[in-house]
């Protein structure tokens, strides 16, 4: 299973001014030239691509970004921000990026680690108490069996996702979560934005409930991020949007990135679309498969692992500080060996490593040529349940990122965004 086939999942489950404008992007029919080692009528097919897709009405709109060595190469909008209302989509619309908030409570974990404050072979019980007597479910010809796990739960479980915590939707523990609103209660199991309680709270109720494999025994995507949202709350001693917004957004000058909508930026929301059987869109409905409730919800649960809101030029920010190995115009969060460690594989075969694929502190990772489409060996990425994907390439110096607000089909051009990136860098980088 590819990359590209774990964001479609997903959706099942489911730079500021810093950076330099100058770098002209690529117009249909334009004479080719190179720029920051992009043939731009290449680039051109990306705007033929989206466009289409707009067209035929099989996605709303997006936002597509390319940045090289630090200068942006591509950047463009297209279709609607939100079609009912007439808005078209703007480069600066802010999107649900879902599971791409993991990245940033990945790097938050990791900067408390370089403080002394968490050590990746703690315990989550050390911070979460509720956690040191976990349970996990198997089915058994009698039914569901539930049993102790092996050993305690680690903070490295949580960041690899081989804690055994799923979302809460598999058959064998669904009715069990659903009864503590989680699971089937929270949309695909990852949203809470509609939560009326601190993600301690919820992330506490979670440890009463069985887990569906061993500790250290497969990679199961699910939870794993708002329970390490909570230890950055308990190990700091801030709350966890505070620590989010004083540590990580201000100083990289994220100035769009956040839980909930700030009343005077609310018009610059995108609005969530869904697919329907013949691959044509429609707007989705209020509530947590579809609007979501983040500009009029509780603004109580901050979710590490699905609950930010960001444009695509605030994430690309967080990438271009990890492709520079921890720092960013003069602001360093992180060391190049902490960086090193994220970025590269660090669970042997568990995630797809038959297919030259593994998964970091944070990211899946390319481990061999062809693993993922044209990726580098070295590239990481993710995506959000709200069809939205990120890649890094070190070895091109390169930062992708798309952002859409749609579940269903038009993931695939999500899909294709990073290929049609490829085959117009035509030299290396300088």
């Amino acid at each position: 299973m590819r990359i590209k086939t774990v964001f479609a999942t997903l959706l099942v489950l489911s730079y500021a001014a810093a950076l330099p404008l100058d770098a002209q992007t690529a117009t249909s029919g334009a004479k080719s030239r190179i720029e920051s080692g992009f043939a731009t009528d290449r680039l051109a097919r990306i705007d033929q691509l989206l466009q289409k897709y707009v067209d035929e009405n099989q996605i709303a709109g997006a936002v597509a970004l390319v940045i090289r060595d630090g200068r942006v190469v591509y950047e463009r909008a297209f279709g609607w921000a939100d079609k009912e209302a007439g808005r078209r989509m703007t480069t600066d619309a802010i999107f649900r990026i879902a599971s791409q908030s993991k990245a940033l409570t990945s790097t938050s974990i990791l900067m408390l680690v370089e403080e002394g404050k968490i050590a990746l072979d703690d315990p989550v019980s050390r911070f979460i108490p509720q956690f040191a007597h976990t349970t996990v479910a198997t089915r058994s010809d009698t039914g569901r069996v539930i049993v102790p796990a092996k050993r305690p739960i680690t903070i490295h479980d949580l960041l690899t996702h081989t804690a055994g915590i799923s979302y809460g939707t598999d058959p064998v523990v669904a009715p069990l979560y659903k009864e503590k609103g989680l699971g089937p209660a929270a949309g695909y199991g990852w949203y809470t934005a509609d939560k009326n309680e601190p993600i301690c709270t919820t992330m506490e109720r979670l440890a009463t409930l069985p887990f569906v494999s061993q500790p250290g025994e497969a990679w199961v995507y699910g939870y794993n991020t708002d329970v390490l949202g909570c230890v950055v709350e308990r190990a700091s001693g801030i709350p966890f949007d505070q620590f989010i917004r004083t540590r990580i957004t201000e100083p990289l000058g994220m100035k769009d990135t956040f839980f909930f909508m700030p009343p005077e930026k609310r018009q610059r929301l995108a609005a969530v679309y869904r697919a329907d059987s013949t691959g044509h869109v429609h707007r989705a409905q209020n509530g947590p498969l579809g609007q979501g409730d983040y500009v009029e919800g509780p603004r109580r649960s901050f979710s590490g692992g699905a609950g930010l809101l960001s444009t695509a030029r605030d994430y690309s920010r967080l990438l271009q500080m990890l492709l520079n190995d921890g720092e960013l115009d003069g602001v360093r969060l992180l060391s190049p060996k902490t960086v090193d460690v994220m970025t590269h594989n660090q669970v042997g075969n568990l995630f797809n490593g038959d297919q030259g694929q593994g998964f970091g502190l944070a990211f899946a990772t390319v481990n061999r040529v062809g693993a993922d489409g044209l990726a580098s060996v070295g590239s990481w990425a993710w995506g959000g349940a709200y069809g939205s994907m990120y890649r890094v390439d070190p070895k091109e110096h390169l930062v992708m990122a798309f952002m859409i607000q749609q579940f269903g089909p038009g993931v695939g051009a999500a899909q294709k965004f990073p290929t049609l990136v490829y085959q117009a860098l035509v030299e290396p980088s300088k």
